[in-house]
């Protein structure tokens, strides 16, 4: 699938907004210390991405009923859900001057169409040193999901099922869709969310 940005100028993709609060300290001093270990900008978007994936729980994962937004309480509260930590990644990617944005894929919420579908979130991102964007999904691996940082071949947590009506958007968003940060924003139990308020297509009024 071609990745089509939203935006030809890079410099959108680098922007804080409320979500993407790269000022915030915590934003801050992670991003340092995630850079100082590393060489060039490629690993340093490795140890970010693996960071998200790996050490920010995700809230369904772990059976938790709060619910984060930003990425500074992302970062704080260490869990979200996939919404959630793509502004985190998003956020420690800019703050380092990594263009970053917002994908999407429709995905049935449990395993056949009879469960209803469902929005997830994931990241793209744009690769100075392979002039390319290339898509990252940090939701966080258990059994069954194995997503990885991948230059070349995508490794991501869920393959889309054509037969199951499910899909790949092609855009790459500067900004969070306006319907996931609004579920995020209205609801108080993240179990109660994402079973029954999670976006089923996706409104591309951002």
């Amino acid at each position: 699938m071609e990745l089509i940005p939203e935006s030809g100028n890079l410099d959108d993709y680098l922007k804080e907004t409320e979500e993407i609060d790269y000022s915030h300290r915590l934003i801050r001093e992670k991003a340092v210390e995630l850079k100082e270990n590393s060489r060039d900008e490629t690993e340093y978007v490795k140890a970010a991405f693996e960071f998200v994936r790996d050490n920010i729980f995700h809230s369904w994962d772990i059976q938790s009923s709060r619910v984060t937004r930003k990425a500074s309480e992302v970062l704080l509260y260490g869990e979200g859900i996939c919404y959630a930590k793509a502004n985190l990644l998003c956020a420690l990617l800019r703050h380092q001057g990594v263009p970053a944005g917002f994908c999407y894929q429709k995905l049935t919420l449990g395993d056949t169409p009879d469960s209803g579908y469902a929005i997830h979130a994931l990241n793209g991102v744009y690769l100075h040193s392979r002039n390319k964007w290339i898509r990252l999904d940090a939701r966080g691996n258990k059994a069954g999901v194995d997503a990885q940082f991948s230059m070349d071949e995508e490794k991501l947590a869920f393959p889309v099922r054509a037969h199951y009506d499910e899909m790949d958007y092609p855009t790459i968003y500067v900004s969070p869709n306006k319907q996931t940060m609004a579920v995020l924003r209205q609801y108080t139990n993240c179990l109660e969310l994402c079973k029954y308020h999670l976006p089923s297509n996706l409104d591309t009024a951002l």
